[in-house]
Parts: structure tokens; C-alpha cells; sequence
């Protein structure tokens, strides 16, 4: 028992003082330091651990999350005023924003356009705030946000100064490690080229060789670039399938894949060191390029990445005389897709390929599409009149930085109708798995990997024949790094990685999602089945009769705002303090928490380790076979719920997504505000 219980107060009857909570802690060290301060103070105090009903006392290990902090009632208001300090800290952040507002306006460094752009808004304190409250935050995926001028907001001030910070980063590893250089890349949103010369000029400055594309390309290539020259690093401008609005920096290391976490924490520590207006060297690109610092990329680098992606076909010599005659439609959304996408479909042997010619337009405001993301079907309303039009057999659709794709396909009616990601992943593990053992290159180590949050139907397909399936976190930095272990240890090869986010890879070439290589192989694929007299969409069903009903529903709960990370990290917290018996009206059998990489059964409290751990995400067994998995996204203000549920029948699986989705807008939707 705490000392400081000892001196609990009574009421005049003698009965102790009704507790009264105090604060919830989100965490151990918010615990901790209020469980100090009081003892100091000499105010007694009950602390409830987030697992157990009744008040307890507890020794602060590794294993407290968080917990709720008692007082007795009588100095609860006391308790409070010795807890807050002289400013709390939203209001310190409120003078903080404000200062860096104007601290922006003084600076000599701003240009006229930049400098309006910020006068403009002097009376909007909201937007101030939004700009201003805190830095882009920095991770193994670099940045992304809205463009404009600001702190929280992507310019070319805040790419000069993460470049800077990726070249001592870069300079850190040695000499040789500026001498293999910096590949960077970009894609067709707003500004991208400009931030990609920008990054480039800033690490010539440094003596860090570069390596830039001489157009935009896909995000794939850059991860094959970085492998293929054996660079150092890798920068790309884009921000995937955001609106028009955003932009981003992604970064990634000598292996090709996203940035690991101890170098992503060394660039994030510069760039709090770095002077935002002065700390960046920079010098002119035109020179550098001449002085042989920058030295630019083209149709060599394709040529290799083409002939890495072709090696991936399986069954090219087999569908050479069909493909012929299989017409597809194709759209890049405006992006990086529009010229190595045809391409690699035409290497394979089709030969009517129909790009929709609106959107082969290069352009940042993606004019003709309300969001360009493949999984939004309302993006594709071109290609499905040209495919209407052109009685075309597929769909494929890949996003603005060519890493992710879509595919609509006919139904048993006659109309175009899209597959999800976790579909055509399944579709593309089987198909893999089939082809390859039909053609004698299936390795006997084989392996696939998924992400947990991927439909439990591709490993009833790998497994059916003895290929191993691997989970890993959301994100192909996981699977990368997954790869690599698996590399290392000798113990399998991975033929095929995917999430459900549309987001697919064949072949070692690159370490990062492949929308080239997987456009290739789903219509290598589709003409494989036309032999059989199939299309994708019998395929798929053909899948559910041997393997059963699965289904899955991704739900966003949306929380933007400077409050948005705090209403997340609320909803986090008290689902592991206080996780529900039962979601939508069926017992919880077991609790599996990724952040402390644990796994609770309900019945009994029995706990056992898992091997993944240390990332933000949840997921509830339920006694019916469904998993209901919670996790913020790593890049969007939200959180992402996600349904994974099977069914004897179809009417059956149904009615489980319906019902634990409503379960989702009931329950969990007021988190969002």
C-alpha cells in the first residue's frame, strides 16, 4: 500500500472521503509523474490499473499502460491546481503557434508570394494554428501534408531542411556512403519536379552525390534504382493516392526499402538541431548537374527495370497466342503509371492495350477524377465507357506514383464491377502458387506474405499447398524487412507480398509495392484463365466454393484537426483499459495487442507473447471466427477498423459485416467527434 494512503481523510462518521478521479492517464510516465508529485505534495492517492475493476495499488514495470488516478473528493480541486503548472500546455501552445506565425513573417528569407500568402490569413486564427501548432512529423515514411507556406505544411523550406538532414544523416555512414549517393524520384502532383531539384541541389552542397530521374516515375523504380546503382538512399516526392492538395517526401535506405526506424530517429533529430530558414546549404542545379554532382537518370534505368519486372512472368510463352486478342483498358490517374505500365503490358504480348486518354494527361490536379485512388470506383467512370465502348475485357487502374492498383472486370451480368485489394491478392497468390508449380519454378522453400490486417482467405490458399504464409504490420517497410530476414536466415524465399490497400510485389527487384509488376501479372493472369474459358470474376467465385465465404469492410473513423492524434491516442487508450466483452452482440474470445505484443484470452486472463509487437493495433477474436482490428493509419488523420469475417454461406458473411460495422458507427464513431 502507498504511504500516502495512511493518510486518507474521513468524514465525521468516521468512513474514508469518497474518491473522486483526478486525471487518466494515457500512459506510464503520465502516471508516474503525477503519482510524484502528489507523494510530494503528501496528498494521498488510489491508482485503478486498466485491467482490474476495483482500486489498486501498483509498482510501475514495463507492463502499465496507463491508469486512472484517485483523490479524495474533499481535495480533488486542491489536487488539481498542484497538477497544472503556471501555463498548461495547451496554452503554451497556443503562444507557441502564434510566435511561430509571426517569427515566418519576419524572416528575410521569405519570398514576396510567401510572404502575402501568410498576411493573408493574419485574421484567421484557425488557420494560423493549423499551420503553425507543430513541425510535419517525420517517421520511416518521411513526411507528407498539405502544401503551402507554414510549419505544418510541405514547401520547399521544409524540403531543403529534411534534405540537409538526410545528407548529415548520409555523410554520418562514411565517405563512401556519399560517394553511392542519393537517388530521388517524383511523380506528377504540384510542385513535385521543384521539390525534387530542390532536394537534389541541397545534397550536391553537401557532397552527396545524387541520382535523379530526368521525369517523374513511379515509386517502384526509385526502390530498383536504389539497388540497382547501390546508393545509399533514396528521396521521392509524392503523396501516393492524397488528394490534390497534399504532397509528401518519402525516404528510403541502401536495401531499397523504406527508412529504418534508428536512421529515420537520427534525420528527425537534425532536423530539430537544423535552423529551419538558415540551416540548409544549398547551390544551383544547373551547375551542379554540369559539375558531374547530379547526374540524371533515364531510359537506361528503365530499360532495367523493365527487363527486372518481365523476368516475373510466368506464363508469358503460354497466353502469347490469346493475349493477341485480350483487350484492356488502362489508366494511370494523371501519374507516373503513363509510360512503363503500357509498356510492360505490351512486353507480355498485348497488344491492344487502351490507355484512357484523358487521364494519360500529366497532372497535379488530377482533373478528371474527384480522389486518384484505384480503390475509389467513381475515378473510373472514364475507363468504363472506353471499355463499354471498346467491349474490353479488363480494367486496371494504378495510382499517381505507379506503386498501388485497381481492377474492375465483367460479372456474370455483363457490367464492370470492381475486386478489393485483398480479391486480387488472393486471386494473385493463387494464381503464382498454380502457375509456378505448372511450370516447374515454384522453390520448395516458397513463401508469401500478407499484413494482418489482410484477409485470412490467401493463407487458406498458400497453405492449401504447403506454401508458408507470413504476417507482418501494415506497411511494405514491414514486409521488406520481413524479406530481408527471411533472406538471411535461409529459411524461405518470398515469391508474392501484398496488402489489402492494393498494394502488391512479385520478384526481389524492389523492396517496396510494385503497381508495374503487378499490372503484368493480374493481366497475365486474366489471359491465363480466358484459356480455361474463365474470367477473373469465375475465377474468384471458383475460389470461394473450394475455400469458403470470406469478406472484409474497412471502415474510416476520421479525426483531422489539431485534435485529431489526441482523440486517436484516447480511443486506443481506453479500448486496451477497457477492452468490450462482446462487439456487436458476439462474445470476445481473445485480445491481441500488437503495441505490447501480447495476446489475452478472455475466459481465463491466460496471456501469451506474439512475435510481432511495438505498433498501435488491436484485434478482437470473436467466438464466431471474425477478427475486428483497430489501428490508427500512419498517414491520414484516422483510425482504421477492419472486419475480417467468413461465412458458411454468402448470406451468412453478410450479415456479419453489416452487423459489426454498424457495431463500428454505434460504438466507436463519437470517438471521432
Amino acid at each position: 500500500m502507498d504511504t500516502a494512503l495512511t493518510d486518507w481523510p474521513k468524514t465525521e462518521a468516521g468512513d474514508p472521503v469518497p474518491p473522486a478521479l483526478l486525471v487518466r492517464a494515457q500512459n506510464s510516465r503520465e502516471v508516474l509523474n503525477a503519482r510524484m508529485t502528489l507523494t510530494a505534495l503528501g496528498v494521498p492517492f488510489l491508482i485503478r490499473n486498466p485491467s482490474p475493476a476495483t482500486f489498486t495499488t501498483v509498482l510501475f514495470g514495463t507492463e502499465l499502460i496507463g491508469g486512472d488516478l484517485y483523490v479524495p473528493e474533499t481535495l480533488l480541486e486542491d489536487a488539481k491546481i498542484l497538477l497544472t503548472p503556471p501555463h498548461s500546455d495547451e496554452e503554451r501552445s497556443d503562444m507557441d503557434y502564434l510566435d511561430r506565425y509571426e517569427a515566418w513573417l519576419d524572416s528575410p528569407a521569405l519570398t514576396p508570394e510567401e510572404r502575402a500568402e501568410l498576411e493573408a490569413i493574419r485574421d484567421d486564427e484557425a488557420e494560423i494554428k493549423d499551420r503553425f501548432h507543430a513541425p510535419l512529423a517525420f517517421g520511416t515514411a518521411g513526411l507528407r501534408g498539405v502544401m503551402g507556406a507554414g510549419l505544418n505544411r510541405m514547401n520547399i523550406r521544409i524540403v531543403r531542411h529534411t534534405t540537409q538532414a538526410m545528407a548529415n544523416l548520409v555523410l554520418g555512414e562514411g565517405e563512401a556512403a556519399a560517394r553511392a549517393g542519393v537517388a530521388v524520384c517524383y511523380d506528377s502532383r504540384n510542385n513535385s519536379e521543384e521539390f525534387a531539384r530542390q532536394a537534389a541541389s541541397v545534397l550536391a552542397a553537401n557532397g552527396v552525390f545524387v541520382r535523379l530521374f530526368d521525369g517523374l516515375r513511379p515509386t517502384p523504380e526509385l526502390s530498383f534504382a536504389i539497388r540497382h546503382y547501390q546508393c545509399a538512399a533514396g528521396i521521392n516526392i509524392t503523396a501516393s493516392h492524397n488528394p490534390k492538395e497534399y504532397n509528401g517526401y518519402k525516404v528510403y535506405w541502401s536495401d531499397g526499402a523504406q527508412m529504418p526506424p534508428r536512421h529515420a530517429d537520427i534525420v528527425s533529430a537534425e532536423r530539430e538541431r537544423l535552423d529551419l530558414f538558415t540551416g540548409a546549404k544549398t547551390t544551383d542545379f544547373d551547375a551542379a548537374v554540369a559539375a558531374g554532382a547530379i547526374v540524371m537518370m533515364g531510359r537506361e534505368t528503365d530499360e532495367a527495370f523493365l527487363d527486372a519486372v518481365m523476368t516475373q512472368s510466368v506464363a508469358r510463352e503460354r497466353i502469347r497466342d490469346i493475349a493477341k486478342d485480350f483487350k484492356l483498358v488502362y489508366t494511370p490517374f494523371h501519374g507516373a503509371g503513363y509510360s512503363l505500365v503500357p509498356q510492360a503490358l505490351a512486353r507480355l504480348g498485348i497488344q491492344n492495350v487502351l490507355c484512357v486518354p484523358e487521364q494519360m494527361v500529366l497532372d497535379g490536379n488530377f482533373p478528371t477524377v474527384k480522389s486518384p485512388n484505384p480503390e475509389d470506383k467513381a475515378g473510373f467512370a472514364a475507363a468504363i465507357e472506353l471499355a463499354r465502348r471498346e467491349n474490353a475485357n479488363l480494367i486496371i487502374g494504378t495510382d499517381p506514383d505507379a506503386d498501388r492498383v485497381g481492377i474492375l472486370l465483367r460479372d456474370g451480368q455483363g457490367e464492370y464491377v470492381t475486386l478489393s485489394g485483398n480479391q486480387v491478392g488472393v486471386l494473385l497468390a493463387d494464381y503464382l502458387i498454380r502457375a509456378r508449380k505448372e511450370a516447374g519454378t515454384l522453390p520448395p522453400n516458397a513463401a508469401m506474405l500478407k499484413t494482418v490486417v489482410t484477409t485470412e482467405m490467401a493463407r487458406a490458399v498458400a497453405e492449401s499447398y504447403g506454401v508458408a504464409m507470413f504476417d507482418t504490420f501494415t506497411g511494405f517497410k514491414f514486409m521488406a524487412e520481413k524479406i530481408a530476414e527471411l533472406e538471411r536466415a535461409g529459411s524461405h524465399r518470398c515469391i508474392f507480398a501484398y496488402e489489402e490497400s492494393y498494394g502488391y510485389l512479385a520478384g526481389d527487384h524492389a523492396r517496396d509495392k510494385d503497381a508495374v509488376v503487378a499490372s503484368m501479372l493480374i493481366a497475365e493472369m486474366a489471359c491465363w484463365y480466358a484459356l480455361q474459358g474463365m474470367t477473373l470474376y469465375d475465377a474468384m467465385e471458383a475460389l470461394y466454393e473450394k475455400y469458403g465465404a470470406y469478406g472484409e469492410e474497412t471502415l474510416n473513423l476520421v479525426m483531422p484537426g489539431v485534435t485529431g492524434m489526441e482523440k486517436m491516442a484516447a480511443l486506443m487508450a481506453r479500448l486496451r483499459q477497457s477492452p468490450p466483452a462482446a462487439i456487436g452482440g458476439t462474445a470476445v474470445t481473445a485480445v491481441r495487442d500488437y503495441q505490447s505484443g501480447t495476446r489475452r484470452v478472455t475466459e481465463d486472463g491466460a496471456e501469451e507473447r506474439m512475435e510481432l509487437r511495438d505498433s498501435d493495433v488491436l484485434a478482437f477474436e470473436l467466438a464466431d471466427g471474425t477478427t475486428f482490428l483497430v489501428r490508427p493509419s500512419g498517414t491520414e488523420p484516422k483510425v482504421k477498423v477492419y472486419v475480417l469475417a467468413r461465412g458458411e454461406t454468402r448470406d451468412e458473411l453478410n450479415e456479419k459485416i453489416e452487423r459489426y460495422s454498424e457495431y463500428t458507427r454505434r460504438e466507436l464513431a463519437e470517438d471521432a467527434g
